[in-house]
C-alpha cells in the first residue's frame, strides 16, 4: 500500500509539473506578437498534415486558432490556451479557452485547435457573445479523417469545423466536459 500511495503522489507531482509548465509557457506567450507568430506556424502546421483544412479556409468567413492548448486531469481535469480570429488575412481578435472536466480522466497533452467558421452567423455569435460555450450556439463539426475525406465546398452544411492537430503527450479516460472560448486583450 505505502509504494502504491507513493507512485500515486509521484503522478500527481508530475502532472501538477507539466500543468505549470504548460500555464508557464502561455503566460509568456499572452502578447499580441507571440500569438500571431505561433498562430500562423500552427495554421501551416495543419495544411501540411490536413490538405482538407487548407480546402475549408478558402471558403470560411474566419478561422479560430489554438495554436497550444494544454490539458491534464485526475478525477477532474482542466485545460487552457490563448489564439485568435483571423478574417481573411488580418487578426479580429485574440480569445482564450478555457474547459472544465470531471469523470474517469487521467494524464496531460497538448494540442493545437483550429475552427474554421463557415457561415456570418457563426462569426457574430463568437464576437457577440461573452463567451461561446462549445455545444452552444452553432453546430460545431470535429473533423477526423473520415469526415475529412468526404469535405467539399457542396457538402459543407455546419456553421463550424474543428480540427484537432499536433497532440502530444497522453489522456486516457471518460469524461463529461465542458469548453467556453472568451475574448482577450493580450
Amino acid at each position: 500500500m505505502y509504494r502504491t500511495r507513493n507512485h500515486f503522489l509521484a503522478l500527481i507531482l508530475a502532472m501538477a509539473s507539466i500543468i505549470s509548465m504548460g500555464m508557464a509557457s502561455q503566460a509568456s506567450a499572452a502578447t499580441a506578437r507571440d500569438l500571431d507568430k505561433d498562430s500562423m506556424q500552427a495554421l501551416q502546421t495543419l495544411y501540411s498534415t490536413s490538405p482538407s483544412a487548407k480546402i475549408l479556409s478558402h471558403d470560411a468567413k474566419a478561422i479560430l486558432i489554438f495554436p497550444n492548448i494544454v490539458k491534464a486531469g485526475l478525477v477532474f481535469g482542466g485545460a487552457y490556451g490563448e489564439g485568435e480570429l483571423i478574417k481573411g488575412s488580418a487578426v479580429s481578435g485574440y480569445y482564450n479557452s478555457v474547459t472544465g472536466s470531471w469523470g474517469l480522466q487521467i494524464g496531460a497533452q497538448s494540442y493545437g485547435y483550429a475552427v474554421f467558421l463557415m457561415t456570418d452567423k457563426a462569426v457574430k455569435y463568437l464576437e457577440k457573445t461573452k463567451g461561446w460555450e462549445i455545444g452552444v450556439g452553432p453546430t460545431v463539426v470535429v473533423v477526423d479523417d473520415g469526415v475529412a475525406k468526404n469535405l467539399s465546398s457542396s457538402s459543407l452544411k455546419n456553421d463550424a469545423y474543428a480540427f484537432i492537430f499536433s497532440q502530444q503527450g497522453l489522456m486516457a479516460g471518460i469524461s463529461i466536459e465542458g469548453t467556453k472560448i472568451s475574448h482577450i486583450k493580450p
